[in-house]
């Protein structure tokens, strides 16, 4: 935590900060694995939900996955431009774009999901299998009870 400010030890010892700090830590070491394949977070997120849910209207892509339309456009922009999806007329709307990943982009999408996983291992390296379980349990019932 030598890039943390200093916090007083009473902060210091409240879940918010301590889930915060470790968010914080998280994300860097997911970002910095997904950069060693010249993927940016939201990237992920935009081509893992196109995996699931393709091909998708690149307007529900966007609600979806809580982007606003002119980032979701960039973002798919870059990723078609990668060769890592496709946007062709949606044959429901011709209006609309249906967004589908390529062979490549579930290859990427192998390779960058075993980085991302590297990393959360990383993250919860000082934990057990039954504490990192018991953690995304716990974690995942403070989630839920916030949505």
């Amino acid at each position: 935590m030598a890039d943390t400010p200093y916090a007083p030890s009473r902060i210091r010892a409240l879940p918010s900060w301590l889930l915060g700090r470790a968010a914080a830590r998280g994300h860097r070491l997911v970002a910095e694995a997904l950069a060693t394949e010249g993927m940016r977070m939201m990237h992920h997120a935009v081509l893992s939900a196109v995996a699931e849910l393709g091909p998708v209207s690149q307007a529900e892509l966007g609600r979806t996955v809580g982007i606003d339309p002119k980032d979701m456009v960039a973002i798919v922009n870059d990723l078609q431009r990668d060769g890592l999806v496709t946007r062709t007329p949606d044959p429901k709307d011709r209006r609309k774009n249906a967004v589908e990943i390529s062979a490549e982009g579930e290859r990427r999408l192998r390779r960058t999901q075993r980085l991302g996983d590297t990393a959360n291992a990383e993250l919860t390296a000082a934990l057990s299998e039954e504490e990192r379980a018991q953690l995304i349990a716990l974690l995942t019932r403070i989630v839920d009870l916030g949505e």
